[in-house]
């Protein structure tokens, strides 16, 4: 039997199990193929001893909920929070290579007891969960895959990227140690040939990927929390102590979300917030301050202020530069329809015509 008809018939079952039923369009548009060949996909399972059962009245098909598993002991809570994320984040906009965990729920959800899932079916819809935008990765599920497996097996890959430091492809032997998705990508991290170090590479700009049989230890005692140490997002660097204060129009705003594992905050009677971390490398958290504009100052440490007051001169310079050019910025172009005269207005327009001589 070919893999494309397992797989079909696999995702077949999870469907008939996971609700009350389908009709044989439904089973087609959710396989991508004709109703001739899920029919002919469900005889091969009746001939395999799959319980499949035809509701007349609904003109339906399914497979008794405890075909497989029994139903299980999860407690409305745990069920909730399974269903919600594998929906929610299953979806390729949101994490990609995880659109699997929509079908992985609804083999859970056929599982459950019926009035656990009923109370799921009610509950899921009114619940949604959006991360920040992200790049989705189109074209690189292979190298995806096959970072996974040399992950896995230890095994090193040779790789060509598409480096923003070097501005230029690098060619480097990775050993690498761990997939790790943050805001907006899929990273892999690992010992690079070229820097002779553990670095982390945007899994988008791989350009391309050889496996290799070169095997590989992973240090002792690694983590993603260690080799990153206090870095703002994701660059560690020297360790500095930063303190920030905002104004009172974003104090509330910046005191409710935890940004940084070291953080702690301070308001003050005047109503503006202080704010304190120990952040290894200066220039992650100086684009995030800079996103408040004039509502928050650099107090500590001086080479951050520094930073800070730099690209604010910068910014500066560019639009005084735009200003400066002959007839300043080009004005916006809005199109604008023109009024059509009213009756009234044309009638003065051809009296006033009338009186000239």
């Amino acid at each position: 039997m070919q893999p494309a008809r397992l797989q079909r018939l696999v995702k077949l079952i999870g469907l008939l199990q996971s609700s009350r039923g389908h009709d044989s369009l439904d089973l087609a548009r959710a396989t991508g193929v004709s109703r001739r060949t899920i029919f002919r996909d469900l005889d091969v399972l009746k001939q395999a001893g799959v319980p499949l059962v035809y509701n007349e009245t609904l003109l339906r098909y399914h497979i008794p909920n405890t075909y497989y598993l029994p139903p299980t002991n999860f407690t409305y809570e745990e069920a909730l929070s399974v269903a919600v994320l594998c929906h929610e984040l299953g979806d390729k906009e949101q994490l990609p290579f995880f659109q699997h965990a929509r079908t992985a729920v609804l083999k859970l959800e056929g599982a459950l007891t019926e009035e656990l899932r009923e109370q799921l079916q009610r509950t899921i819809p009114a619940i949604s969960i959006r991360l920040p935008p992200s790049n989705q990765l189109d074209g690189q599920q292979r190298h995806y895959e096959q970072i996974l497996d040399s992950i896995v097996q230890r095994q090193a890959v040779r790789v060509v990227y598409g480096s923003l430091t070097e501005w230029e492809d690098i060619r480097t032997k990775l050993s690498p140690y761990c997939l790790w998705h943050s805001r907006r990508s899929w990273y892999v991290i690992g010992r690079s040939s070229w820097h002779r170090a553990v670095r982390t590479f945007n899994l988008g700009r791989i350009k391309s990927l050889e496996s290799t049989k070169d095997t590989f230890p992973v240090p002792k005692g690694f983590s993603v929390e260690r080799y990153h140490r206090n870095a703002w997002h994701m660059m560690p660097g020297k360790e500095y102590q930063v303190w920030i204060r905002f104004q009172k129009m974003m104090a509330q705003n910046v005191a409710e979300v935890r940004w940084h594992p070291t953080q702690e905050t301070r308001h003050n009677p005047d109503g503006t917030l202080d704010f304190f971390a120990k952040v290894s490398g200066l220039h992650e958290i100086c684009w995030w301050i800079l996103g408040y504009g004039d509502r928050a100052e650099v107090i500590e440490p001086p080479e951050l202020r520094a930073l800070i007051a730099q690209h604010a001169k910068n910014l500066y310079q560019m639009y005084q530069r735009r200003a400066s050019k002959k007839g300043g910025p080009p004005a916006p172009h809005f199109p604008v329809k023109k009024k059509s005269p009213s009756r009234k207005s044309s009638r003065n327009s051809n009296v006033r015509r009338k009186r000239k001589p």
